[in-house]
């Protein structure tokens, strides 16, 4: 089931509709959808690592576009559609005092936090409803997931086929750690945030 999974990723990567679907994908999870860009990004950079770079280029604009969506959500419908997404996300109680830490250290907040595997939608809602400066927000949002996307493609543009050959080869072992670094991340956010 995994070959068959990993294969039709591999060949939908090369469709002209990828890029789309992961320019979507990318924007979404910035303000509300559980599903990285990453999940795209890696098989379709693994299948044309000639175009990592642009594939690159479009999640990390695509990634700040969700990003002011979600900071929209956060500044404007934080009592419904915002608290609600933060509930979801086992939040709720932690909100208030990230947004005092804001006060202080925002900056850094949105860069670390744009960086990790953290679902970065949290950073997005709350960055709104503590009201930091949208304009910082949108370039610290481009530089932390363009340091995030860039670094991917510059390692699977560099290492795309000897990567492959190696996912190839142990798929399932992949697969399992790529699930445990998602989990850990997961169970960090909910003890870091």
């Amino acid at each position: 089931m995994l070959r068959r999974l990993y294969d039709w990723c591999i060949v939908a990567a090369d469709r002209p509709h990828a890029t789309w679907l992961m320019g979507i994908v990318s924007f979404v999870e910035s303000s509300f959808f559980p599903i990285p860009p990453d999940t795209m990004l890696i098989p379709m950079s693994l299948a044309r690592p000639d175009k990592a770079w642009f594939y690159a280029t479009v999640c990390t604009l695509t990634s700040v576009a969700g990003g002011v969506l979600g900071y929209f959500i956060g500044a404007v419908l934080y009592d419904s559609v915002g608290l609600w997404l933060i509930q979801l996300y086992g939040y709720g109680d932690k909100v208030e005092a990230f947004r005092h830490s804001y006060a202080e250290w925002g900056g850094w907040i949105i860069l670390l936090k744009g960086l990790t595997p953290i679902p970065y939608k949290i950073v997005t809602i709350a960055s709104g409803f503590a009201g930091y400066n949208l304009l910082m927000f949108v370039l610290l949002s481009i530089v932390a997931r363009g340091m995030r996307f860039y670094l991917l493609a510059f390692l699977l543009n560099r290492y795309g086929a000897q990567a492959r050959a190696i996912i190839e080869e142990r798929l399932g072992f992949w697969v399992t750690v790529g699930t445990i670094v998602l989990v850990a991340g997961i169970i960090a956010a909910l003890f870091l945030f």
